[in-house]
């Protein structure tokens, strides 16, 4: 019987091999390379097929893990290495036996286990997928859609499935099952045998819910479930009344809104956009690195409704998440964009890819309010994961925006409606090291006009495809928002209203609140790259040149520092050299490359200086607190322990909300120590017996840290302005206050070189004015105006302090 499987699996290896491709993705553990193959392998399919069999095999080969088809020795006895749930359906009535013998090869196993205690056979759950595609609402000719939506289809149903799905197949290995465990645990008998397969069973239904997604509802059912919303049905009715027009031409209105909002998913746009999009990353870019990608499968298949909260450089972001996300094997998102990209043709390719529109403003118009918060929150009810910006917009400065608030507080208003499922927003860093509109952005804030997008500037884009350097999609910690209102507003449940969610009291606080912790959250999982490194290092130069030798040795140095005494854990660091990151960016002709007699000069363009800004701002907060560090040891002779800590922690309590920190102070208290002890080791600076700190003896040693203490110069500066001008002008009107900040700055840029938008950003100033007010620096009076208090004086002295003297003189003139 063996020989003729055997014979039989031989048969169908060319057939397999030509229609069959295989996408794999496996747990960390397996991919990692962490699986321990000393002990026994086995592997447990949902289907007894054939070709489940022969894909599990190829895929086995591309993961380095043992061949499923070899058997295995378990104490004397030669055992089969798989495991089967189902078999197929029988093609004739008569013959519905489905019982395979996975029970009893599970028992035999845990018998065994029982028997031999150093025993510990894994358990790897391996499932095919073929399709991927989702099952419909209702009945559908879609052949994909006839094929794929049965559990355990016959032989002849297999042989289509192979045939028109093959090509898009997905192999999902899971991390290991002990044995050992189960054995230990649960016992070594036959409910536990059982219990194990109703385990797997369960996982792989989950699996395939997370790579096909919930049942499709097409769109003409979404607008006749929308229509008849208890509160879409009551805005119509106002709308009509208030307007003067009838029910039947609001309801018109109300259908016209829901054509330009809602998506039109199509499984098989997003199948077509990766193999279009595979080719573009390989011709845009020389890598994708994706990191932390594991929460996503384990929050999927963990039944979380996922909402995907990136930050926004560029209209690339839309294309490269939503690719990441299938390549690890889930369903796309639906995917909230501005109304600006629903232009032909790219408006309905990404109406079909998932996508929605949504309106800039929508304030004062509560028909189209009501019908895109009804819209968003029927997503949810229904499964679908989503993906939103909160910024609302690109970044035109690299730096993270404000969050617009409006979609979180939907999100909210969405859970208030009753839903069962816990909702989680996944924040998500993307960097690159190459924007292709940053030169766009730069003329945008020197004034020019913003132009609209269209088919000719997608067509001048693909024209300049050329190498921009490697992407980066870094998965952050999520954030449950069920656990988050529970810890903010115990009594939220309260105000649950499945028939017309309200908006409570609290919801405008706490939605402030979330806002602020994703983009902090989005902060903390940052990528540091070549690019940005030496634009950051670069930029803390004079005239933006270093010799190449110093250049490579402040980058190992600055990534030295990241290393001893991380921004955060979720932090990613490059593993290359200074060197290697250095000649990839030359590679990519950012920087300018200088000849003489001493060796090379690297140095940065006019224009470079602009583009490069961007990604040093990418950056700049992971190095704020060593920054700091550094320039109190390079501006005080000595510096106690306490002082230094002090200084440290009110600077960073104030720069929270501009550039979207996340230590509290205790933090700030563990950082500064490790930042010291990193600077100590490296015989940078030293700590005497009465815990006094001060640079060691030696001018190399002051030269070491010059550029990583400039990197807070001009923040230091905007605090300057600001403490300066307001115990001269106190009591002063906030927008008068704001005005002669902006005026300042904008005469400093001119003064000392600045050619940075963001010093100037009226935005940015008044965001550190609200920070002062917050915290106390700045008090109202009765006229409401602004007048400082008596701490503001601490702040000032600390920040005039870190500012070179001339710039100081030119402030206080």
């Amino acid at each position: 019987m063996l020989a003729i499987r055997k014979l039989f699996y031989l048969l169908l290896r060319l057939p397999i091999k030509l229609f069959v491709h295989c996408k794999v993705v496996a747990d960390e553990i397996i991919n990692l390379g962490q699986l321990t193959t000393e002990q026994p392998v086995f592997y447990v399919l949902r289907h007894q097929s054939a070709s489940d069999v022969l894909s599990l095999r190829t895929a086995c080969k591309k993961a380095h893990l043992p061949d499923p088809l070899a058997p295995v020795n378990v104490d004397g006895q030669i055992l089969s290495r798989l495991l089967f749930l189902e078999k197929p359906t029988a093609l004739f009535y008569w013959r519905t036996s489905t019982k395979t013998t996975a029970i009893a090869q599970g028992f035999e196993l845990l018998n065994a286990h029982a028997n031999n205690e150093k025993l510990d056979a894994q358990l790897i759950p391996a499932n095919v997928i073929w399709g991927r595609t989702p099952t419909k609402e209702k009945n559908n000719t879609n052949v994909g859609t006839l094929l794929a939506d049965q559990e355990s289809p016959n032989w002849l149903r297999k042989f289509f499935i192979v045939l028109f799905l093959g090509r898009h197949t997905l192999v999902r290995f899971s991390a290991a099952i002990s044995f050992r465990h189960m054995a230990d645990k649960h016992g070594s008998d036959e409910v536990s045998a059982r219990k194990l397969m109703r385990i797997a069973r369960f996982h792989f239904h989950r699996q395939i819910i997370a790579a096909t997604g919930p049942r499709l509802m097409h769109r003409q059912q979404m607008f006749a479930n929308l229509i008849v919303n208890p509160a879409i049905k009551r805005v119509i009715s106002e709308e009509a009344k208030n307007k003067n027009i009838t029910e039947a031409q609001a309801k018109k209105q109300a259908l016209a809104i829901m054509d330009e909002i809602a998506g039109d998913y199509r499984d098989v746009t997003v199948r077509f956009g990766e193999r279009i999009l595979g080719w573009l990353w390989n011709r845009l870019y020389s890598g994708i690195e994706v990191n932390k990608a594991e929460r996503l499968r384990n929050l999927a298949q963990e039944g979380h409704e996922i909402i995907y909260v990136p930050c926004h450089r560029s209209h690339m972001d839309y294309l490269l998440l939503t690719y990441v996300i299938f390549q690890q094997g889930l369903v796309t998102p639906r995917i909230a964009a501005g109304i600006n990209l629903n232009f032909w043709p790219a408006g309905p390719i990404f109406r079909k890819a998932g996508a929605f529109f949504i309106r800039r403003s929508f304030k004062g118009n509560r028909l189209y309010s009501t019908i895109f918060r009804e819209y968003l929150g029927l997503l949810f009810e229904r499964g679908y994961p989503v993906k939103y910006y909160s910024e609302g917009g690109r970044s035109r400065t690299g730096r993270l925006l404000s969050p617009k608030t409006g979609m979180l507080a939907m999100t909210i208003q969405s859970m208030l409606r009753g839903i069962d499922r816990p909702l989680t927003l996944v924040p998500v860093y993307l960097g690159y090291e190459h924007v292709m509109e940053v030169g766009t952005y730069h003329k945008e804030l020197s004034g020019s006009q913003k132009k609209g997008e269209s088919i000719f500037g997608v067509i001048k884009a693909i024209r300049n495809l050329r190498n921009y350097g490697k992407g980066y999609v870094n998965f952050g910690e999520p954030i449950n928002v069920n656990q988050f209102l529970n810890s903010q507003v115990p009594d939220w449940k309260q105000a649950i209203d499945p028939i017309d969610p309200q908006k409570p009291k609290w919801l405008n606080p706490s939605v402030n609140l979330l806002a602020q912790q994703v983009m902090t959250s989005i902060n903390q999982c940052a990528a540091l790259n070549g690019v940005a490194l030496v634009s950051l290092i670069l930029h803390a130069t004079e005239n933006k040149a270093l010799s190449k030798v110093e250049l490579i040795s402040q980058l190992d140095f600055f990534m030295a520092m990241q290393r001893f005494a991380p921004y955060h854990v979720e932090l990613t660091i490059p593993d290359d050299s200074g060197s290697a990151l250095l000649e990839h960016v030359i590679l990519l002709n950012k920087v300018t490359v200088n000849q003489d007699s001493f060796g090379e000069i690297i140095s940065l363009t006019d224009s470079a200086i602009l583009e490069l800004r961007y990604y040093r701002n990418n950056i700049l907060h992971t190095f704020i607190l060593p920054s700091l560090v550094c320039r109190l040891l390079e501006r005080n002779a000595k510096i106690s322990q306490d002082s230094l800590l002090c200084q440290v922690q009110r600077l960073i309590a104030l720069l929270k909300t501009d550039l979207f920190l996340w230590q509290s102070a205790d933090d700030v208290a563990q950082q500064v120590k490790a930042v010291c002890q990193f600077l100590a080791q490296e015989g940078i600076a030293k700590q005497s017996k009465t815990g006094v700190w001060l640079l060691s003896s030696g001018d190399g040693n002051r030269a070491k840290i010059r550029l990583i203490a400039e990197c807070v110069n001009e923040t230091m500066q905007r605090v300057a302005i600001i403490t300066s001008l307001l115990s001269q002008l106190a009591p002063v009107k906030k927008l008068e206050l704001n005005e002669k900040v902006v005026a300042i700055a904008q005469r400093l840029s001119v003064l000392n070189n600045i050619n940075a938008p963001e010093f100037i950003d009226k935005k940015a100033q008044a965001t550190l004015i609200t920070a002062m007010k917050n915290q106390g620096y700045i008090l109202l009076d009765d006229d409401d105006k602004l007048v400082d208090s008596s701490t503001l004086g601490l702040l000032k002295i600390s920040a005039s302090n870190l500012v070179d003297i001339e710039v100081l003189q030119s402030i206080v003139r």
